[in-house]
């Protein structure tokens, strides 16, 4: 089927134009939808910019992905016409390796095919040696096995529910996977999208909230968000009175950054989970860790299972970004906004229903 699509033809944000591109009609397992909201993440940037060198163009990205079922295919029984979907960063993995069958297709062993500009191998995701169209577009289809049902609850917020599947699960995910319960000392380092998602889901489930930012700018925000603590980077009094405080730190910030001063505020044991997708190497010295058995690690996004207990979740506790619904025409604004740093720390969705 003929779609339209916003794509980035080079590796500039001054590129982007609206184009022709092909879908795949539904088949066997399949759902078909149109595109009612998409969100646009920090990975948008780092794919478009070919920061990773891996970049094929045209690139049309979105991984947060809201709409309504249009058709579905033999053998579907989880969804129907009319029915509210979502799809996140995932569109298809080998579903037989031993992460897929732990849930975590994010870590296939045979390699996740992600929502766009990724490369189908697995026979669910459309034809091979043509990227994946992301969700910056007017129509989608996805196999059954990577679409996520939105909870009635979130039908009157759907704008909102967008960026759930990419900011929401990659929070949700180690927040879960490191075992964060009720009083866990967590920080979150970065108060922007990302940060906030974090900072609302973590203490929804009870643990102890400290906001890591590198100015006081953000602090009433975030503890209006359920922050309990706030440490700003560029205040020495205030890092040293925070030093060893903190069980986990889960650093959201995409942007180059100096990780040191995070590994002062871990306690003995504690752990810092790297989220963001900074391209330059994390330096921290090795006696922070050598001597007090902290650790340092990463997450990527969620499995399919656990984006839709992070979305029933979320749903259920009212948790919804601030965000900015833009047209299309907005996408190159909204996109050198996060280039410049997001001061304003929303997310910003794209009216799906403005690409003409």
């Amino acid at each position: 089927m003929k779609i339209r699509a916003v794509a980035a033809l080079g590796a500039e944000i001054s590129s982007i134009e609206t184009i022709d591109e092909e879908r795949r009609d539904p088949g066997e397992g399949d759902v078909a939808f149109d595109l009612d909201y998409c969100g646009i993440c920090h990975s948008d940037l780092h794919f478009l910019k070919n920061d990773l060198m891996n970049t094929t163009y045209p690139l049309t990205p979105g991984h947060e992905l809201i709409g309504t079922v249009t058709s579905v295919g033999t053998g579907v029984k989880g969804f129907a016409v009319g029915d509210k979907i979502g799809v996140g960063c995932m569109v298809d993995s080998c579903l037989s390796c031993k992460n897929c069958q732990m849930d975590e297709e994010q870590y296939c062993d045979k390699g996740a095919t992600f929502t766009y500009g990724s490369m189908p191998v697995h026979g669910r995701a459309g034809p091979e040696g043509k990227p994946t169209v992301g969700g910056y577009c007017t129509k989608m289809v996805v196999n059954e096995r990577f679409a996520i049902k939105i909870p009635a609850s979130a039908h009157d917020k759907l704008a909102k529910a967008a960026p759930l599947m990419c900011a929401g699960i990659t929070l949700y995910d180690p927040i879960k996977a490191f075992g964060v319960t009720k009083g866990t000392r967590v920080g979150i380092a970065g108060v922007g999208g990302l940060g906030m998602m974090g900072i609302e889901i973590a203490a929804a489930m009870g643990a102890e909230v400290t906001a890591i930012s590198r100015s006081r700018s953000k602090e009433e925000r975030a503890k209006a968000l359920g922050a309990k603590n706030f440490v700003a980077m560029n205040d020495e009094e205030s890092l040293n009175a925070a030093a060893g405080s903190l069980d986990i730190i889960l650093d959201t910030v995409s942007a180059c950054h100096d990780s040191e001063p995070y590994a002062k505020l871990l306690d003995k044991r504690g752990t810092l989970v790297l989220l963001g997708l900074q391209v330059t190497p994390v330096a921290v010295g090795a006696p922070h860790f050598v001597f007090t058995r902290k650790s340092v690690t990463g997450s990527l996004i969620g499995g399919i299972k656990n984006t839709q207990e992070m979305i029933d979740f979320c749903c259920e506790k009212n948790i919804y970004p601030e965000i900015e619904v833009i047209d299309a025409s907005k996408i190159g604004d909204a996109l050198q906004k996060l280039e410049d740093g997001n001061d304003a720390g929303v997310r910003y969705v794209i009216d799906c229903k403005t690409i003409q």
